[in-house]
């Protein structure tokens, strides 16, 4: 894969954001990050092994002193219906035409910016929507790597406010872990010279977001959520009507 200066410069940006929202919201890192990676380079088999391996590393440094906080019985259920739509999502990204795939990702980001902008909270209350929830997240997960905000719907229900981030990171861990071995037996090329040469912009967005997150905890989350939320939108119209 070839890339011009600009393209380039644009690349570590996108990947410095997608750094930045990942550690300061705990999820979105995907989210917000691939539909402008896409709009550099429709390539999604390109971006996704890079963002996977950034999320490996810095899920895995975030935790990995936390574990402790982290809350194994949402862990245990969520997997138990998370792990076979997670699967059937991998073999759908790996199967699908890059251009319905690209389509797809877009619908589904451009779905969760207008959740935002109106401010309507995708919320459980039985054990059947979260059932269900986990599916749809897990089938998401695997296909693009943008299903957290479904997951984040029982998760922020079930979770005391001190154990969500990290658990959510460890998730992800697992959910990553899954779709980088599936890439690895499908002969996916993982681009590790990529992820290493992307890794100075996307620390710097993590250091940042970090920082963010302790801001994040004293605001608002909804209105900083509906700002993001117009600009995404914004996004993925230009997007879908190039």
């Amino acid at each position: 894969m070839e890339f011009s200066n600009t393209e380039l410069i644009l690349i570590s940006g996108i990947f410095a954001w997608s750094g930045f929202v990942r550690a300061g919201l705990g999820f979105g890192g995907a989210a917000l990050g691939l539909p402008l990676m896409l709009l550099v380079k429709d390539q999604p088999l390109f971006f996704l092994p890079i963002v996977a391996t950034h999320l490996l590393i810095f899920s895995g440094i975030t935790t990995g002193l936390r574990f402790q906080q982290v809350d194994r019985e949402f862990l245990k259920e969520s997997l138990t219906w998370m792990i076979i739509p997670k699967l059937i999502g991998v073999i759908g990204l790996l199967s699908m035409p890059t251009q319905w795939m690209v389509i797809f990702i877009y619908s589904i980001t451009g779905f969760y910016a207008i959740t935002w902008i109106v401010k309507w909270e995708i919320s459980s209350q039985s054990p059947w929507v979260d059932r269900l929830l986990y599916i749809l997240g897990g089938y998401f997960s695997g296909a693009s790597l943008i299903g957290a905000p479904l997951i984040v719907a029982v998760a922020v229900r079930k979770m005391a406010i001190s154990a969500y981030r990290d658990t959510l990171f460890v998730l992800w861990f697992i959910l990553v872990l899954i779709k980088m071995s599936a890439f690895a037996i499908a002969g996916v090329d993982l681009q590790w010279q990529w992820s290493l040469a992307l890794l100075i912009p996307t620390t710097c967005g993590h250091l940042l977001g970090l920082k963010f997150h302790h801001l994040m905890l004293q605001r608002n989350p909804q209105v900083v959520r509906q700002w993001l939320g117009v600009c995404l939108l914004g996004i993925v119209c230009i997007a879908l009507w190039q």
